[in-house]
């Protein structure tokens, strides 16, 4: 891919491609969101019996029954313990594990612009070879930074932000993860508008399903990569 700067796309025109991707998808979505929350809540499951998760959530209600501030008390005195630790990292590999499954749709929305039979093995495309290894360690990174800024009001946002389009230029233009971040931070300063609308529009269509209707939200859980693949065909030119 060749990164220009064309004259700007209009937000309407990209939320439609959005829609359109994920319409055309749709037993794709299902697909993706069956296997991220088979995989998530087996996990997470697994590693809070491991870990005696479920011990220390009774005895938070426990101390909650007494006072909020026996709660507090209690909620950082457990947070503290090594079971906790180590079921945070769990829970952390886990996510990060999953991350490469976003790969997939990328393949799948490009395969759609070059009119290829799609498979369901597209979906597993992250996690080809030594592809794997490249997008968990940009995974791993990723997610070690919205921890540390979690805490904040906006430093969240800005991080989203700044490497929205990093997963499609590694995987479409093999850029490296920080050379990604530059130029996504480039686009960032010419398409803010755009691009802060088309988050939060993706952002409440991709949990609005869950609560509608919980089923649906299967569906619409995955949007968030047919907004980004939208937005970064907008943003960045193809040299074909």
């Amino acid at each position: 891919m060749q990164n220009k700067y064309p004259q700007k796309p209009g937000i309407d025109f990209i939320l439609k491609q959005a829609f359109f991707y994920w319409n055309k998808t749709l037993v794709f979505q299902l697909m993706f969101s069956i296997i991220y929350f088979a995989i998530f809540f087996t996990s997470l499951f697994f590693f809070a019996s491991k870990y005696g998760i479920w011990d220390q959530q009774q005895e938070l209600m426990d101390a909650f029954k007494i006072s909020t501030e026996a709660y507090i008390e209690k909620a950082a005195e457990l947070g503290a313990t090594e079971n906790s630790l180590y079921f945070r990292y769990a829970f952390l590999g886990t996510l990060v594990f999953l991350y490469p499954l976003n790969i997939g749709l990328f393949q799948i929305f490009k395969k759609i612009d070059l009119k290829e039979k799609l498979e369901l093995s597209d979906l597993f495309v992250g996690y080809n070879g030594l592809n794997f290894f490249k997008y968990i360690s940009y995974a791993l990174f990723w997610f070690m930074v919205y921890a540390i800024v979690f805490g904040t009001f906006i430093l969240p946002t800005v991080w989203v932000c700044i490497t929205l389009f990093v997963a499609p230029l590694m995987f479409f233009d093999n850029r490296r993860s920080f050379e990604a971040i530059s130029l996504n931070f480039k686009v960032l300063k010419s398409y803010f508008v755009e691009i802060f609308v088309c988050i939060i529009v993706a952002f409440l269509f991709k949990y609005i399903g869950f609560a509608v209707f919980f089923i649906g939200g299967l569906f619409t859980f995955p949007f968030w990569n047919a907004m980004i693949y939208s937005l970064y065909k907008a943003v960045f030119t193809d040299k074909s």
